[in-house]
Formats: C-alpha cells, sequence, structure tokens
C-alpha cells in the first residue's frame, strides 16, 4: 500500500530565523525553501499528488490554483517530477500521481475540465498517474443496493464522471507506454460506487481511484471499498483518493487497497484542537501530543479585539508574548520548571484562543484541559524523544503554534513519524500491506 503526498506547495524556509520570527536574509519563494523530503533527507512518502486545481486550470477554466503564474509555467515546462525537486536519481522510483481537485468546482454545473485538456496537462507534466475528472457526490447512503436510491443530481453526476472516464481514457490512450489513467468512482452508496467500479473496469481501467471520501466515516469508507472489490478482478488496482482517515489505515490492512493520498499528518499539525505532534505509539496506534500555542501579539484576532476593547494594552500583549517564549525556550535548556513555564504560557495562550484573562475564567473547564495538554507536552518532552532533522534542528520550537513556518515544520515532522508506522505496520502484516 503506497503512501501517496498530496502537495499543496508545503514548504519551509531552512534558514528561518526562531529567534527573530524572519525569514533568511534574501530568501527567494520556492527556490530557496525546502519540500518535506529536502528538509528530511528522504522522501517520508512513496510518491506524490499534484491537483490540477492547485496549479491552475489554464485558459478559460475558472480555476485560478494556488501556484503563481510564473510557477504554473515552469511547472508545465519542467513537469512536475522537477517542478517538486524529485528529480535526484535516489527519488526516481517515486511516482507523481495527479487528480482534477474536484472539491475546487463541486458548486459548479459541469467540471471547467475537459478530458483531452487533462490529457495534455498530464502529458505536459510528466505525470506516471492521472485521474479521470469527476464530480462530487455528497451524498451517502450505507443501506442502499446496487444503483437503488440517488437524487436526480446523484445520478448526473455519476454519468458525468462516468462519460469523462470513457473519454479520457481514449485522450490518454497514446501515453500508455509511459503513464497510467486511473479511472474515478463516485456515487452515493457502497452499491452505486460497485457499479461505477464494474463499468470502469469493462471500460478498459486496471487502476481505479474512489473519490468523495473525505465526509465518510472508517466504517462507511470500508464498506465502499469491500462492495468495489467484490466486483472487480483482484489484479485490478484501487486508490483512495483525499483519505482523510490515514491515522485509521491499520483498518484497511488486507482491503485490496494499492495506494492512497493524504495531506493528514501535515496538516493536522496546524488545523487540529489537540493532536498537533505525532510520535510512535503502542500496537497500531500512533501518539500524539498538543502543540503550544504562542500566536503573534499583532497577528492574532482575539488579543486585537482585546486592546481594542481597551482590556490589554498592545504593548502588553508584546511583553507577554515574549515572556511565554522565554519562558518555554529557558524549559527547553532545563533552566525553568514546569509550574512556572506554563504559568507563563497559559497567561498568554488563554487570551490567544478563548479571548479573556485566566483571571477572569476561574475553574473553567477549558482552562483546565488545556493547562493538562501542556503540562503532558512539557513533562514528556517529546521534540527530544524524535531523532528526525527538522526536530534536531529546530527542538522546542516545533512544538510551538505559531506561523507557517513553525507549524509546517511540525507537520514535516508528522510526515516522517507516519512513514515509520506505516513500515511497521508493513513488518507486523506483510501480507497486508505488499
Amino acid at each position: 500500500m503506497k503512501f501517496i503526498f498530496a502537495d499543496s506547495l508545503d514548504y519551509i524556509d531552512p534558514g528561518f530565523d526562531f529567534v527573530r520570527d524572519r525569514n533568511a536574509e534574501g530568501r527567494r519563494p520556492y527556490w530557496d525553501d525546502h519540500y518535506p523530503h529536502e528538509a528530511l533527507g528522504y522522501a517520508p512518502y512513496q510518491g506524490m499528488l499534484v491537483s490540477r486545481a492547485i496549479v491552475g486550470g489554464g485558459a478559460g477554466s475558472g480555476v485560478s490554483g494556488k501556484y503563481t503564474e510564473a510557477q504554473a509555467m515552469r511547472f508545465r515546462r519542467v513537469g512536475a517530477r522537477a517542478f517538486l525537486r524529485l528529480d535526484d536519481p535516489k527519488y526516481a522510483g517515486l511516482d507523481i500521481f495527479g487528480d482534477c481537485g474536484a472539491f475546487s468546482y463541486h458548486k459548479e454545473d459541469v467540471p471547467p475540465y475537459k478530458p483531452e485538456d487533462t490529457a495534455e496537462f498530464y502529458d505536459d507534466g510528466r505525470f506516471t498517474h492521472g485521474c479521470s475528472i469527476d464530480h462530487i457526490i455528497f451524498d451517502f447512503a450505507e443501506g442502499l443496493k446496487g444503483m437503488t436510491g440517488g437524487t436526480e443530481e446523484n445520478r448526473r453526476r455519476f454519468d458525468i464522471t462516468q462519460s469523462n472516464a470513457e473519454a479520457f481514457l481514449a485522450a490518454t490512450r497514446h501515453m500508455s507506454n509511459r503513464f497510467c489513467p486511473m479511472g474515478v468512482i463516485q456515487g452515493w452508496s457502497p452499491g452505486s460506487m460497485a457499479e461505477a467500479a464494474r463499468r470502469l473496469v469493462a471500460m478498459g481501467y486496471d487502476y481505479l481511484a474512489l473519490g468523495g471520501t473525505v465526509p465518510l466515516k472508517a466504517p462507511q469508507i470500508k464498506s465502499c471499498v469491500a462492495a468495489i472489490r467484490e466486483v472487480i478482478p483482484r489484479e485490478t488496482r484501487l486508490h483512495v483518493l483525499g483519505f482523510a482517515k490515514a491515522d485509521n489505515i491499520a483498518e484497511f490492512l488486507g482491503m485490496g487497497i494499492t495506494s492512497f493520498d493524504t495531506t493528514s499528518p501535515l496538516i493536522r499539525a496546524f488545523k487540529d484542537a489537540k493532536s498537533n505532534y505525532y510520535l510512535p505509539g503502542s500496537g497500531d496506534a500512533l501518539n500524539y501530543y498538543t502543540a503550544i500555542r504562542v500566536p503573534q501579539a499583532i497577528e492574532n484576532p482575539k488579543l486585537m479585539n482585546l486592546a481594542k476593547r481597551g482590556i490589554l494594552h498592545q504593548e502588553d500583549l508584546q511583553k507577554m508574548e515574549a515572556d511565554a517564549l522565554d519562558a518555554l525556550r529557558r524549559y527547553d535548556r532545563h533552566e525553568a520548571d514546569v509550574e512556572e513555564t506554563v504559568e507563563k504560557v497559559l497567561a498568554y495562550a488563554v487570551p490567544a484562543t478563548i479571548g479573556d484573562l485566566v483571571q477572569n475564567l476561574p475553574g473553567t473547564r477549558q482552562i483546565s484541559d488545556l493547562r493538562a495538554r501542556y503540562e503532558r507536552t512539557l513533562i514528556d518532552r517529546p521534540w527530544k524523544q524524535c531523532d528526525c532533522a527538522i526536530c534536531r534542528a529546530a527542538s522546542i520550537e516545533v512544538l510551538l503554534f505559531r506561523a507557517s513556518n513553525r507549524n509546517k515544520r511540525r507537520g514535516i515532522h508528522n510526515l516522517h513519524v507516519y512513514s515509520n508506522h506505516l513500515k511497521k505496520l508493513k513488518e507486523n502484516s506483510p501480507h497486508a500491506l505488499s
């Protein structure tokens, strides 16, 4: 089972100055920055996925993308592997997957792309694998059999996805010796997804991609995968797109999943309220720690609101911020104890996260929970338990929830731990992950 990392320009400035909170002098974004495999010194994934919606849809698509115009032009000129800096011979075995980023146009009547120009996009980018154009179906009913149920809109999107898949297969036929087309499955139930898969195999696809799983719970995804595997040949490969339940991967062992893509380990570093920093756990589980929030005083909305209301002056906020950072760094050097550090941190973190002063919220459960999580993070010193390049270089800074350069470093560390987690699962269940 291959782990494919879905990239969204997730790189860091290797020369970032944590004390001064500044990028390296003269830094050129992208050119001087490091992707996860550059920051770690190895690739913590078996491939990368780039969405057409991230790059930008091209003329007439109406999808602007996240890349600048110059980046999009370079991507098409040099190809995905060179753009992602995976052109080193040691990364030659890594796959480059592509999809259309269907969520970006889910409100549209029809997808903004055509099979022919999507084939051209994959060809220009020199992708190894690319998904057909799908149209997301958000409704889901687990108990329906076959093609029963489904609204008129569900069925219309089903037909659009199938029709695009058939045309896409024809449009990529000339690329067959260097490119693998993937037929995307959309449906409103396990039965309709199974029927979509059966039709895609009949068209000629031998690699399918299950879409629309992001809002589904793990048991629902399992029921879809099981239904699909029942109707497609054993040798037909299956990919799960946008696998938001990546931490539950052990539950999917032995179900016939060939590959999956996710950003979950990286984005949980800064989009999860509690589980921000990964460490190996016992058995098939991961161990999670809460990052310590020390936002920048002049940018945090809750702090700015307190200043506008006259509850705290800007100078007070900046001193509280500096005191929290100083206490954490002294703790890292064994020059401060846990109690002192937590009090300094909470005095600043509570106004920044809850919007009021600690002394105004006596006995609040939210504060006691935050205190307990921060104490656990500090007492266990998880950043000292990790030998990845990120943690060795950043030390306690990797546990600070504070702007992109720290948050994405923590996310890259999570990719390192997650990669080793998958290796451990493979060692324990070689038949399931082979």
